[in-house]
């Protein structure tokens, strides 16, 4: 690993909604770290208390998010929306700690396939990025299966910027399961500049000590709660469905956490997160989720039966794609969030238990974090671009 000694990425990354983003961008980092680099995490959604990785630095500008009353509009921490000079304020610590650190790789998580809202900060370090002299390699950071874009001439403008600015796309993904080009229209424009490093998955995962025979999960929890009430509420009207295991999410009201807690049954334990979460998969017969890209990875790297709900309000499409891919090849039982009630849950439950998912789940490349690691390392023995 010695190529890497010494070697400084700047990794930025910006959740708005959920805490996917961040969490992938987590274990990216914490790989980075174990092969050496010297690593700067720069984070710009509202803090969470878990994300922590070791030994790398974290900065964390002033937070935004999304409005949950209208995605197109951008808040701080205390729901108000932000105004120049709080894009300003931001800019100008992004760009000072960019200076301060002069690093050797920059990674971006998403942009410029997403999180255009930061346009305001990341053109403009991207400006810097080019004026460097020596000039640091630039990085996008992005999962396989995108939100498709119905606006015309989107994807032609992401391909512009990757082709004038970015030395490679790396995408996390298995390219067996599902190719950038399938939800990206431009992709063959910058086929040279992909390469596909296998899912981020947790790694060296061992089984949790507390063993449930379900898992019930909501990502960052903002917009999984009929999905919990309708797992809560199976339990309640059935009993040999087993033990369950209720992950909530950070980011879910404590309203609604509380109105939760109160209605759980015995045979329910009901938590907000969990530092064990895959050692849970582990030992669990079914995880019932929605379909994000780390709870997919997650539950295919601990080989469990899944239930797939996925996210699909207004125009989403990335959830539903996975989801309907997984269902494909039998890795998945697929209940469109339409569907979903007590009743149907309990026999999609049932379904999914019978489900045989041992043999095809090891065929997809779980390593993702490493692999990603040991990209830049053979990109940071090349030297800085030119």
């Amino acid at each position: 690993m010695s190529e890497a000694r010494n070697k400084k990425i700047l990794f930025y990354v910006q959740h708005l909604l959920g805490i996917g983003h961040l969490m992938r961008a987590k274990r990216i980092a914490q790989a980075l770290v174990h092969h050496d680099f010297d690593v700067m995490v720069v984070s710009g959604g509202s803090p969470v208390q878990s994300f922590t990785v070791d030994g790398a630095r974290h900065v964390q500008l002033p937070p935004i998010a999304v409005s949950a009353d209208d995605f197109s509009v951008l808040v701080d921490d205390d729901n108000n929306p932000i105004d120049d000079d709080y894009r300003n304020h931001r800019r100008e610590k992004l760009l000072e700690n960019y200076e301060a650190f002069q690093p050797d790789i920059v990674i971006l998580e998403a942009f410029p396939f997403g999180r255009r809202q930061v346009r305001f900060e990341l053109l403009p370090l991207i400006d810097a990025i080019e004026n460097t002299q020596p000039r640091p390699k630039l990085i996008c950071s992005v999962r396989d299966i995108l939100q498709k874009r119905t606006k015309p001439g989107r994807d032609a403008q992401t391909a512009q910027l990757i082709s004038q600015h970015f030395d490679k796309v790396l995408v996390h993904g298995d390219e067996s399961f599902a190719q950038l080009s399938d939800s990206f229209s431009e992709a063959a424009s910058i086929d040279e500049k992909l390469i596909y490093t296998g899912l981020i998955s947790a790694q060296d995962v061992q089984q949790s000590k507390d063993q449930f025979d379900i898992v019930v999960s909501a990502g960052g929890g903002a917009v999984g709660e009929k999905l919990l009430r309708c797992a809560i509420g199976v339990v309640k009207q059935y009993n040999d469905l087993g033990s369950m295991c209720v992950i909530t999410g950070p980011n879910l009201p404590e309203f609604v956490y509380q109105s939760l807690v109160r209605s759980a049954p015995p045979g329910v334990l009901l938590q907000r997160f969990r530092d064990d979460f895959t050692g849970l998969l582990a030992g669990a017969k079914l995880s019932i989720s929605q379909a994000g890209y780390n709870t997919v990875s997650d539950v295919l790297q601990a080989r469990c039966r899944c239930l797939l709900i996925p996210f699909s309000m207004g125009s989403e499409t990335e959830q539903l794609d996975r989801a309907r891919r997984l269902q494909t090849m039998e890795l998945a039982t697929l209940v469109q969030e339409s569907e979903l009630s007590v009743d149907y849950l309990a026999n999609a439950m049932r379904a999914a238990l019978s489900q045989d998912m041992s043999s095809a789940a090891s065929t997809l490349n779980t390593d993702g974090a490493h692999n990603t690691a040991r990209t830049l390392r053979e990109l940071a023995a090349q030297g800085v671009a030119s």
